[in-house]
């Protein structure tokens, strides 16, 4: 894992000169990728991927599911969850969204293939990961030439369980109080489809 300061563009500039970028997020962190994407001269998609959330505190995820069904669940995911029916059920609903949202964001043509490509999947900050985990395997099936995760903030411990996951992991901070990733923002809007729906038809 890579934690950068200072130079981080300089460094990254430098090795896109040598080689075809592509560029995509995850969950709806897509203006901060088309930024990086458009320094750097990458292609940005989108790889859709779900937290699994946990009874009672939506916010709190006890996994993750990608586009193919691949499920990750956490360590604690069986106890918070209570059983492996709420698990399975919320895996349901997790598909059902990510097929809603695949039809809306890419209607008129596929996902761009990452086979051969260097690939650096972008997110605002890991809390538990899960989300980043599903996306990094996700996009490893495809075969790229290389995945760098990148984030600008997550605690230590989140961060050595992404690790296996990609090739590189760059992170401008981790600090060892983390609460959540909000926290370190001073303001934290979400993105709404339309947005993203908007951004990704300029991208076309």
């Amino acid at each position: 894992m890579k934690k950068l300061r200072g130079g981080w563009r300089k460094r990254w500039c430098n090795i896109a000169a040598s080689a075809r970028w592509y560029w995509q997020f995850h969950a709806v962190r897509w203006p901060m990728a088309k930024i990086i994407a458009a320094a750097l001269g990458g292609e940005v998609d989108v790889v859709l991927v779900r937290k699994l959330r946990a009874p009672g505190n939506p916010e709190f995820a006890i996994g993750s599911v990608d586009e193919s069904g691949w499920t990750y669940l956490g360590d604690y995911a069986g106890r918070v969850a209570g059983s492996s029916q709420y698990i399975e059920a919320e895996k349901e609903t997790q598909l059902k969204v990510m097929r809603e949202r695949r039809a809306s964001y890419t209607p008129v043509r596929p996902p761009l293939d990452p086979a051969g490509r260097i690939v650096i999947v972008v997110d605002d900050g890991l809390a538990t990961g899960s989300t980043m985990i599903a996306a990094l395997r996700a996009l490893r099936a495809k075969h790229p030439q290389k995945l760098i995760c990148a984030v600008p903030v997550a605690p230590p411990d989140t961060l050595a369980k992404v690790e296996p996951y990609a090739d590189e992991v760059v992170c401008l901070s981790a600090p060892d109080y983390f609460s959540a990733v909000g926290q370190f923002y001073q303001s934290f809007p979400q993105v709404s489809d339309e947005e993203v729906i908007e951004l990704l038809g300029e991208t076309e």
